[in-house]
C-alpha cells in the first residue's frame, strides 16, 4: 500500500468554503474527489507541523482542519528531519522564508512516502525545483517522494 505524506494545503482545499475562482474551484473539488476515492485505500501521514500550520487562522477553518488531520499517522520529529531541511534551504531548492515548505519534504523524506501530496505548486510540485530536490536528496543518502497535486493522482485506480 502507497504511503503519502498530507501537506497543509489539502485539508485547506478540502475543507476550505467553494472558491467563485474557477481555477480555485477546481482545485477544491480534486481534493474533494481524491479524498473520497483514496483516503480509505492509502496510508496517509502527516507531521506535527502540518498540525500547527492546520491550527492557524479562523477557529472553525481550523477545527475542520484538523478534524480531517485527526486520523492520519503523525510521523515523529528527527534531528535527520532537520538535517534535510536545512540542506534544502542552504541549497537554495527552498526559499529561507518559507523554510517550513523544506521541513514537509524531509519528513516524506525521511520517513520514506512514496508520495507528497501538495497544492503547494510554487515550492514543491513544480517541475523546475523537484528534479534538482530529488537530486540533493540523494546526495544525502535518501530517496525523494514523488511531490505531486491530488489531480495528479486522480485516475490511476490501483493507487
Amino acid at each position: 500500500m502507497r504511503q503519502i505524506y498530507i501537506e497543509t494545503t489539502i485539508p485547506s482545499f478540502l475543507t476550505a468554503w467553494p472558491s467563485r475562482d474557477i481555477v480555485l474551484a477546481g482545485k477544491q473539488e480534486s481534493t474533494r474527489d481524491w479524498w473520497r476515492r483514496y483516503s480509505s485505500r492509502l496510508e496517509l501521514y502527516t507531521s506535527e507541523l502540518c498540525l500547527d500550520e492546520a491550527s492557524m487562522g479562523d477557529p472553525e477553518a481550523a477545527r475542520k482542519r484538523l478534524d480531517i488531520l485527526k486520523n492520519l499517522t503523525l510521523l515523529e520529529y528527527s534531528e535527520a528531519i532537520e538535517t534535510v531541511a536545512l540542506d534544502l534551504v542552504a541549497s537554495g531548492l527552498v526559499p529561507e522564508k518559507c523554510a517550513a515548505d523544506a521541513l514537509h519534504v524531509a519528513y516524506a523524506t525521511v520517513h520514506g512516502m512514496d508520495i507528497l501530496l501538495t497544492w503547494n505548486c510554487t515550492h514543491l510540485a513544480n517541475a523546475f525545483v523537484m528534479r534538482e530536490m530529488a537530486k540533493k536528496i540523494r546526495e544525502l543518502g535518501y530517496e525523494a517522494p514523488v511531490i505531486c497535486t491530488p489531480e495528479e493522482m486522480l485516475g490511476d485506480e490501483d493507487a
